[in-house]
């Protein structure tokens, strides 16, 4: 119905003008009106970008497999979470697993190459008798990345503009 599409429309630019980028006349003259049927047409998936940006498809298939399938990501949280900032744009999350299925850490860095020595964070501890070991990394080269390194426990070498994800195994008692 084209009052209602009239309201719509009026409604988006309304909720996007609270963005200072969004807020001037020039931007808002270029947001798609969503009842046009250009803008559908724009927004259709185009499924040969699965071949021209292969990278960028398996990060997200990488992803989505990885919530859907680990155990303690499934969960979102059950057993509890904890978050901790190492630098101004690198933080970490925690996700506390069973016993069974041990601990989940997500390692976030929006800035450069970032070498955290020491590293005090408890969080990053691994549980008794674990130790880390790299389950997804966003620098795998199937993504394009150059490929993660091994975390050490005194010294974190945390890539940059990454994310990684790493599971606590047991451990035969050997530090690494």
């Amino acid at each position: 119905k084209p009052e209602l599409a009239k309201l719509v429309y009026q409604g988006r630019l309304e909720f996007v003008s609270q963005f200072s980028s969004l807020a001037t006349p020039e931007s808002q003259a270029i947001i798609p009106d969503p009842a046009a049927w250009q803008t559908f047409e724009a927004c259709k998936l185009k499924l040969a970008e699965r071949e021209e940006h292969k990278q960028i498809y398996q990060l997200h298939r990488d992803l989505l497999k990885l919530r859907r399938d680990d155990t303690v990501f499934r969960a979102q949280g059950a057993l509890g979470f904890d978050g901790a900032v190492l630098a101004e744009k690198i933080f970490i999350l925690r996700f506390f697993g069973s016993e069974e299925d041990g601990d989940r850490l997500l390692v976030i860095n929006l800035d450069i190459d970032y070498v955290y020595d020491p590293a005090p964070e408890p969080l990053l501890a691994p549980p008794d008798k674990s130790q880390w070991q790299i389950i997804w990394s966003s620098e795998r080269p199937v993504y394009g990345g150059r490929g993660t390194t091994p975390y050490g426990i005194q010294t974190w070498k945390i890539p940059a503009y990454a994310a990684i994800v790493l599971a606590s195994k047991p451990s035969d008692g050997t530090v690494i």
